[in-house]
């Protein structure tokens, strides 16, 4: 991994402890930010902003795409405010287009960085406006620090009724759970082929796709390794494929993922950034998608697998029990541990995470690498399950109980 470069200004402020940058960040800004009206609207104007990493290539910014792409299957105008030239120590802000009086703002920001974004959005955004924000989260507690945020919303939402249960305490009875309406535009692969990810035509290849920059030990890469080679040794008919984003920005972590598949012949990384049609047709091209995370706000990766028809082995806790079941997905057990986290992001008093069995997925491994009938069924059974709930009626349920649409 060579020629990897960040800002300086970028680069330094990284080297500070991730939960430091976000308390500085919040505490910095909490109280200089502008804050909306006491009341919101009791009527909106029609329409909807929303607000968020529209082009960048995160989970908070696929968030407030998904968001942006219903609006128009509901009939609400749209309207957006880019912010993903937002970043503490450096970045542009493209000057957000005309937005009428009165329509909402749905904020995909997350608690850390609203103050500060909103500090650097026009001051009068808020003025008459209803706001809501969704917040994504993947443990059963949220941040102290999250609770001085929400003097800057009326509202939240959440993409799963696990992080809603988190969420609730902060603002009590106006919380809910909104799943991203993925299955109203389906992933649409491109027209890549194995061969063009240099994937073996006959083997039978395992997926485990995730960013660095959604924590290394929650994604728990490391137990989908250990499962795959417990399975499977150094079968040339078995391949595991690593999708891995963001390792420029997390070089130590890349390096304990690379060491753990040193040697081994059947395990490929693949670190380039591609489309999302491509990124859909390498997932399309696997045989299984695997992840053993020890938690998840929704679950965006396992997700899209079923809505593509592909057998998804997961583990059976958090954001990903919304559209997963025992029939649309092989779910694996786990025992509840302390959430350890070295970057302390994820590093709250009292809160559990998921240490998936590691016995449990090493024979469901086996037994769907074995059984192209069984992958078929459960690859069905999953773009059902997937399609059935994660459509566009959640959406239009929280946008009615706002005003939005009756």
């Amino acid at each position: 991994m060579t020629g990897f470069r960040l800002n300086p200004a970028h680069r330094l402020w990284r080297m500070l402890p991730a939960h430091r940058r976000r308390r500085l960040v919040s505490s910095v800004t909490v109280f200089v930010a502008p804050v909306p009206d006491r009341r919101a609207p009791r009527i909106p104007a029609p329409g909807l902003v929303v607000v968020g990493e529209l082009s960048r290539a995160s989970g908070l910014g696929e968030a407030a795409r998904l968001s942006l792409a219903a609006l128009p299957f509901l009939g609400v105008p749209a309207y957006s405010i880019d912010t993903s030239g937002l970043l503490p120590g450096g970045g542009v802000l493209e000057k957000p287009g005309e937005i009428p009086a009165g329509v909402p703002l749905l904020l995909h920001v997350n608690p850390a960085l609203l103050a500060y974004t909103l500090l650097r959005l026009p001051r009068a955004l808020l003025r008459g406006r209803l706001v809501t924000a969704e917040w994504a989260w993947e443990l059963p507690k949220v941040p102290d620090d999250w609770q001085t945020a929400t003097r800057f919303v009326h509202r939240l939402w959440a993409p799963s009724q696990f992080s809603a249960a988190a969420l609730e305490p902060l603002l009590p009875g106006r919380v809910q759970a909104v799943p991203h309406p993925l299955a109203i535009s389906p992933p649409k692969p491109s027209n890549l082929a194995r061969a063009d990810f240099g994937l073996d035509a006959d083997a039978v290849v395992v997926l485990v796709s995730f960013n660095l920059a959604s924590s290394l030990v929650r994604k728990n890469p490391l137990g989908a390794i250990a499962a795959f080679r417990s399975a499977f040794g150094d079968r040339a008919d078995r391949q595991l494929v690593l999708k891995i984003g963001n390792p420029e920005h997390w070089p130590k972590d890349f390096a304990v993922v690379q060491a753990a598949c040193a040697g081994v012949k059947n395990i490929r990384i693949i670190v380039e950034e591609f489309s999302a049609a491509d990124a859909h047709a390498l997932t399309a091209c696997a045989d299984i998608v695997l992840s053993l995370h020890r938690s998840e706000g929704f679950g965006l990766v396992p997700a899209e697998a079923m809505l593509m028809g592909v057998p998804v082995i997961a583990t059976g806790w958090s954001g990903n029990m919304d559209f997963m079941d025992p029939n649309s997905a092989v779910l694996i057990g786990y025992t509840l541990i302390p959430a350890r986290d070295p970057r302390g992001i994820y590093e709250v008093s009292g809160a559990m995470w998921a240490e998936p069995d590691h016995a449990q997925a090493v024979a469901a491994l086996q037994r769907l690498a074995g059984d192209a009938g069984s992958r078929r069924t459960i690859g069905a059974a999953g773009r059902a399950a997937a399609t059935g709930r994660l459509g566009i009626e959640p959406m239009r349920r929280a946008l009615a109980e706002l005003g939005i649409v009756t």
